[in-house]
């Protein structure tokens, strides 16, 4: 049985990467540049993001960390007015509080995360949450993943991490901890062939967690 659960947050827990890929999109509009969104998840998948195509086209970073703060309002304006919520989350979590203790690990900052759960009734389930703030290196680094790991007391064995994306996948894979991907349209074209299980709704897990002995 699997007693630790570690999610991931963005695209897991709440639907928030397509809005801040859209935060980035139009930051980069104000200075005349499309952002591909092809390129943008592949170079997320690498732990890189919006800025990798505007130094490509000759931005400078003065500019660059202009727009950046820029990106971080709009992203924090759609936080504010758009529906995030994925359906059944927090009913899903009550359920799985009775088998498992819980944490996120995300690469979301500690203003964005704050936002998105004034709120919300996803920390009441979790004895800890790290932000990017938490840790060093970012995924797909292991760091993230150990950490939660560490701040647990949980062995390997008992744990599972819940991701969405290829660059999570990898940093639970390079932690060497058992991966379950939940379905998100936004990733849905990554490779997901290293994940030890794949499911359409966070409502699956119950049975991952209570067979996996």
């Amino acid at each position: 049985m699997k007693k630790y659960l570690l999610f991931d947050h963005d695209g897991v827990l709440v639907d928030t990467e397509f809005w801040y890929f859209k935060a980035g999109e139009r930051a980069l509009a104000d200075i005349g540049l499309t952002l591909n969104k092809d390129q943008y998840l592949r170079d997320m998948n690498q732990g890189l993001g919006t800025w990798v195509q505007a130094r490509s086209a000759g931005v400078d970073e003065q500019t660059i960390s202009k727009q950046r703060e820029i990106r971080n309002e709009y992203y924090q304006e759609y936080l504010r007015t758009e529906a995030i919520e994925i359906e059944g989350v927090v009913e899903t979590l009550a359920e799985l509080s009775q088998y498992a203790r819980m944490a996120i690990v995300t690469t979301a900052k500690r203003a964005d995360f704050e936002l998105i759960h004034e709120q919300r009734q996803i920390r009441q389930f979790m004895d800890f949450v790290l932000v990017r703030e938490d840790y060093n290196f970012a995924k797909p680094h292991p760091e993230p993943y150990l950490t939660g790991l560490k701040r647990l007391g949980a062995t390997k064995e008992q744990t599972l991490i819940v991701e969405d994306s290829a660059r999570g996948l990898n940093s639970a894979v390079a932690a060497g901890i058992d991966c379950a991907i939940v379905h998100n349209d936004f990733t849905k074209a990554h490779d997901f062939t290293q994940a030890g299980y794949r499911i359409k709704a966070l409502k699956e897990l119950k049975d991952i967690v209570l067979s996996a002995l």
